[in-house]
């Protein structure tokens, strides 16, 4: 019924931050005007899969659903910072959850009715990279869920203060 998305063994990209976001000022570059070719060759098949196509990673399988350093989690995609370490819990989904984005402005929304479903689809505002769903049962203050896929996501440590 799903499409869920395995990983490949060779996939080594996953996890780390994407090449192509290493030694560019990310800030600067018009992310909606990237073609499907340019995409398709700087992800790794999967990340493609999942964040072009709003394909969705197996559970349980991602490299950020049970991830509990602090820091800042990032697209995969664009860089673009999306969500905080401290809004993140356990859902017992299989998929990292967060209750919010750092701010209203980093993510959209749209209506997603593929599988016999209502529900709403989020993504990148930057990159329109797809991220994953959010849900109204998440816990408080915001009662909601945002559940991602691990492959849409890269991971920033926050700096330790010495």
């Amino acid at each position: 019924m799903f499409g869920f998305l395995k990983k490949d063994a060779n996939d080594k990209q996953i996890g780390k931050t994407s090449p192509h976001l290493k030694e560019i000022d990310a800030d600067k570059i018009d992310w909606k005007s990237k073609p499907d070719a340019y995409w398709k060759e700087v992800l790794t098949p999967v990340q493609y899969e999942v964040t072009r196509k709003e394909g969705t990673e197996r559970a349980f399988t991602g490299q950020y659903w049970d991830h509990k350093e602090v820091g800042t989690y990032t697209c995969s995609n664009c860089g673009q910072e999306l969500f905080s370490s401290e809004t993140k819990y356990k859902s017992g989904t299989g998929w990292p959850s967060f209750y919010k984005p750092l701010n209203e402005s980093v993510v959209g929304e749209k209506k997603d009715t593929k599988f016999g479903m209502v529900r709403t689809e989020v993504h990148c505002s930057r990159c329109k990279a797809h991220l994953g769903h959010v849900f109204p049962d998440g816990p408080q203050p915001t009662g909601l869920r945002y559940c991602l896929n691990s492959v849409s996501l890269n991971f920033s440590p926050k700096e330790k203060s010495e």
